[in-house]
């Protein structure tokens, strides 16, 4: 599947015509149903509930819709969910992103999952290489995880379901638009029989950036196929990645604001700088019915090589361009990820349903990295090439993680309206860390583990107080208690220290409704968490590193609602309000005086959250999509002393559908806002901003 050479290059012609023909001769057509009014959600526990009676906040996104508001990536995809912002970009490279839940926007206070398996295993979400090209719903569960997954979330989880094996509808896309972007897939159903179904998903693309010489090359395959001998069900799911990313530069802050010695889109990495990876990821389900129960098993193993060459400029840095005002470093670094799933799940009666088992999560990770220091001019004109820099050391750090989790849960209809769920789940951790550093010639080393044996729970109740045909009226409330390790970072640099466990409690409460024969849908929430030893990126002795951040208190309220002029014709809109605060963090200055940040709020994360879209998506005939997208202002350090202001971003799409095809044009970020949205964990005090405008051009055709 060669259709990236390097990382600049894209052979787009031979794609598509390598893709069409492909499609001609191994397609069968295949139709994808519209999804139940009620959706069953799978992400909330392990016990699938109707969004109705789910006692947390959830928003379920279909694929149908992304495909017809011409959404690629999760800031699109996600654009109308309340109180959820995905910002583009970040220390992964420009095909990440970073994002916020809950008012918290750290890299892993949430859980990404696809299709059932925790994305990115024990280590940070693999967001670079998530795929939405076949999707066949994304659901999003507020809060914490404390008893579903190893790898819990805090915030929330992002769960993306493709479509299942044999399900997948034949089509081949087709794009072009501008800084360079070039998209082609190809995604259907093979041959198969009653008992064998399996499909395949081919797509590649290329897009460049308005920030210098930054650029990402991507290609995916997804295979899928299923196996049904009697009571007992095989599944298993191929998925490649190979990415090739020019990453560009976050941008400096100086004082109150973001640095006017910085040009916007300067690129201070060195000349050969990239962040290449290539993932491979191999899952196998088995299933077998009983009576009244089932057991279920699935494993997956992922494996992921990765090369970087970054460089990040210093505080106070130098603009003459030869006075060393930058420290880089090339870096190669493996992970192998392994979950395992295993468990009864059945019912008591039509009432009571429960699932109870093993699961265990193991990560084991390692880099290599040689670090430089250099200088630059801070427009980026000229930047010296790695290779030709001295070595100012050499570092390497090997990090193995498993989380090993006993679970129960249990959902009891104790009445008509009235359902009644929990679940406990007793944790067991263990950690190792050895780092290695290499300096002058002189060598040290050292290493940390830590164990942990913690329990965590979760109880809920939904009540449904008024109900008429197809229209309802649902309360639900939820506590949670929730533990998670400390995340683990890979970076150049040999920290075998190993951070405290984060740890939270939470409750939500919240409505859900349906209205006017269910053309009105809403639901609303507020919540309140107490949180423990946050993972916060601080400067340690001149160097950014990470640090837990004593107790924080995160609370908020958030709406979502929909409402159908016509069945074509729909009206979406969501709001929040967060409320994120230290409660007592006393830091270290570089002075070695105590700062108590007390009451601050958390850096970018503002107060006010809004979007609002126009969809009108009939079968055939005109298509359009109109969303606007609203942040408030944010803090840009812990001491609220720099203020962003707020902005609105506006993303719309027009084309038109035929019984198989569709001609469309959209635009992303057409307000062309690049303001400060997230902040890098390796250069100190240093921001990424959005992505610019873009506007592409694309075919569907539907086989």
């Amino acid at each position: 599947m060669a259709v990236i050479s390097g990382s600049k290059s894209f052979s787009s012609r031979r794609v598509v015509l390598t893709l069409i023909f492909i499609g001609w001769a191994c397609f069968s057509p295949a139709h994808a149903g519209s999804p139940a009014a009620d959706t069953l959600l799978v992400t909330a526990s392990k016990l699938p509930s109707t969004a109705a009676s789910t006692p947390a906040m959830s928003s379920v996104v279909m694929g149908a819709d992304l495909r017809a508001r011409g959404a690629r990536d999760l800031r699109s995809a996600l654009a109308l969910v309340a109180g959820v912002e995905i910002s583009p970009g970040g220390d992964a490279g420009p095909a990440s992103a970073v994002p916020s839940l809950w008012g918290l926007r750290e890299f892993d206070a949430f859980l990404l999952v696809v299709d059932g398996v925790p994305y990115g295993g024990a280590f940070n979400p693999a967001l670079a290489t998530v795929d939405l090209t076949d999707v066949e719903r994304i659901e999003v569960i507020r809060g914490p995880a404390p008893v579903s997954y190893g790898a819990t979330s805090f915030v929330g989880i992002i769960h993306v379901i493709h479509a299942a094996p044999g399900a997948t509808q034949a089509r081949v896309m087709v794009g072009t638009g501008t800084r360079g972007e070039r998209y082609a897939a190809l995604a259907g159903t093979l041959p198969g029989s009653d008992r064998f179904r399996h499909s395949v998903v081919l797509n590649g693309e290329q897009r460049s950036f308005y920030q210098h010489d930054a650029s990402v090359g991507k290609a995916h395959l997804l295979y899928r196929a299923a196996l049904d001998l009697d009571r007992d069900k095989l599944q298993a799911d191929v998925d490649f990645t190979h990415l090739r990313q020019d990453p560009y530069s976050p941008h400096p802050r100086e004082g109150g604001q973001l640095s006017a010695r910085f040009p916007r889109d300067a690129n201070v990495n060195p000349a050969d700088a990239r962040q290449d990876q290539d993932r491979v990821q191999l899952n196998v389900r088995h299933s077998r019915d009983f009576a009244h129960s089932r057991f279920a098993t699935t494993v997956s193993v992922a494996q992921t090589a990765s090369a970087a060459t970054r460089g990040f400029l210093r505080e106070d840095f130098a603009i003459d361009g030869r006075t060393p005002n930058a420290d880089g470093y090339r870096q190669h670094q493996h992970v192998t990820h392994v979950w395992l799933d295993s468990g009864w799940s059945g019912t008591f009666g039509p009432q009571v349903q429960w699932a109870a088992g093993i699961d265990w999560l193991y990560g084991d990770g390692g880099q290599n990295s040689a670090n430089f220091e250099y200088g630059v001019v801070p427009s980026g004109r000229v930047r010296p090439p790695s290779r030709a820099l001295p070595v100012d050391e050499l570092t390497r750090l090997n990090v193995e993680r498993s989380f090993l989790g006993l679970y129960l849960q249990a959902d009891w209809q104790a009445a008509t309206r009235w359902k009644l769920s929990g679940g406990l789940r007793l944790n067991h951790t263990d950690e190792n860390r050895a780092g290695m550093l290499i300096a002058a010639g002189i060598s040290s080393d050292d290493e940390q583990q830590r164990s942990k044996t913690r329990p965590s729970g979760t109880i809920g109740t939904s009540y449904m107080l008024y109900t008429h045909d197809s229209d309802y009226v649902t309360a639900f409330a939820d506590w949670r208690s929730t533990f998670k390790p400390a995340a683990a970072d890979l970076g150049p640099e040999a920290e075998a220290n190993i951070l405290k466990p984060e740890s939270a409690k939470s409750y939500e409460v919240g409505l859900r409704g349906r209205a006017f024969d269910a053309r009105l849908q809403w639901e609303a929430s507020g919540f309140h968490m107490d949180f423990r030893n946050l993972v916060i990126r601080e400067n340690i002795g001149g160097l950014p590193a990470l640090a837990n951040a004593g107790r924080e208190r995160l609370r908020g309220g958030e709406l979502e609602l929909s409402f159908k002029f016509t069945d074509t014709l729909q009206l979406r809109g969501s709001g929040a309000y967060h409320d994120s605060r230290f409660v007592d963090y006393a830091r270290l200055r570089g002075d070695g005086s105590v700062q108590q940040l007390k009451g601050k709020a958390l850096e970018l994360s503002p107060q006010a959250q809004g979007a609002l879209g126009l969809l009108l998506t009939p079968e055939q005939g005109v298509v359009a999509s109109f969303i606007a997208n609203y942040s408030g202002r944010r803090y840009l350090n812990k001491t609220n002393t720099a203020i962003a202001p707020g902005y609105a971003t506006l993303d719309a799409g027009l084309g038109y559908r035929w019984r198989r095809y569709t001609l469309r044009v959209d635009g992303s970020n057409l307000t062309n806002r690049r303001d400060a949205v997230a902040e890098s964990e390796i250069g100190d005090a240093q921001f990424y901003r959005l992505s610019g405008r873009v506007v592409m051009a694309s075919v569907i055709w539907e086989m």
